[in-house]
């Protein structure tokens, strides 16, 4: 058993593993993030140890993931297809499998989780965000595209129909406060008591006969998750979708604009995405 990586820091405590993504400052989700993810998800699969809870966080207080690097698509695809079988080489995939782990996963979310960030976030069994500086968003819609890695496929269930199609088609950035009355996270705290409220939790969970823990989070599963086909279906629209002509446009214009770098456009996805000139 091992929790070494080169983007993901790791501390093991009382059953609960503390797993901080480190991927530079916006913490997208590429080739090293996945494929430290992939390691880290199949050791959950194969031989976790003691881990019985994971809690992910970031190490950036501004991003838990900005969204995935729109630069490396095939190449962190690629990545993601190792954690899977035959035939599932998609994030959405990829994140389906963390969906499943035999373990509980927590994600602790301050700053802002968007696009492939917040899908990440979703693929967890819980989402506890800071009140004061947590913000999500699916953008993708505002660019051409759609979430294509689980998104569409969570919210609706989490959220209903016309509140999905408010987060999705009105690819917007959410603050903590309303992601909770939507049902979109769990819960929101304030930031002075989020770590010491998620590590309460993890802990007491991870105190629990682990055979009990597991077949409720199975059992819940077996309810709630979409099914594989749904999440293949969103992946390859999601593919066709990003190689339009005006999605590349869009996408172009945001990146000679500063996306993928920190700065007003990052902070400001939500406002910068319907700014394209006519």
């Amino acid at each position: 058993m091992s929790f070494d990586y080169s983007s993901i820091r790791t501390r093991l405590e009382d059953g609960v593993l503390f797993a901080t993504l480190d991927a530079g400052p916006l913490n997208l989700i590429g080739v090293e993030l996945v494929r430290d993810l992939a390691s880290l998800i199949n050791t959950l699969y194969t031989d976790p140890g003691d881990v019985r809870v994971v809690v992910i966080d970031s190490a950036s207080t501004e991003y838990f993931s900005a969204h995935v690097d729109l630069t490396a698509v095939p190449q962190y695809t690629a990545e993601a297809a190792k954690a899977g079988g035959p035939g599932d080489a998609s994030l959405g995939m990829f994140l389906h499998k963390l969906a499943q782990v035999p373990v509980i996963t927590i994600a602790k979310v301050r700053g802002r989780a968007r696009g492939g960030g917040d899908e990440l976030a979703l693929a967890c069994d819980m989402i506890f965000a800071s009140r004061e500086n947590a913000v999500f968003s699916q953008f993708e819609t505002g660019t051409g595209a759609l979430p294509g890695a689980g998104g569409i496929q969570h919210l609706t269930r989490r959220l209903g129909r016309t509140r999905a199609i408010e987060a999705i088609v009105g690819a917007d950035d959410f603050d903590a406060d309303l992601a909770e009355r939507y049902g979109w996270i769990t819960r929101a705290l304030p930031d002075a008591e989020l770590d010491g409220f998620v590590e309460r939790l993890a802990k007491r969970i991870a105190g629990f006969p682990p055979e009990g823990v597991k077949a409720a989070k199975r059992a819940i599963n077996d309810l709630t998750l979409a099914d594989s086909a749904h999440i293949r279906s969103d992946a390859v629209t999601f593919q066709g979708l990003i190689a339009l002509p005006e999605t590349r446009e869009r996408l172009s214009h945001l990146a000679s604009r500063g996306l993928q770098t920190p700065g007003d456009v990052e902070t400001n996805l939500g406002k910068a995405v319907a700014e394209f000139p006519r």
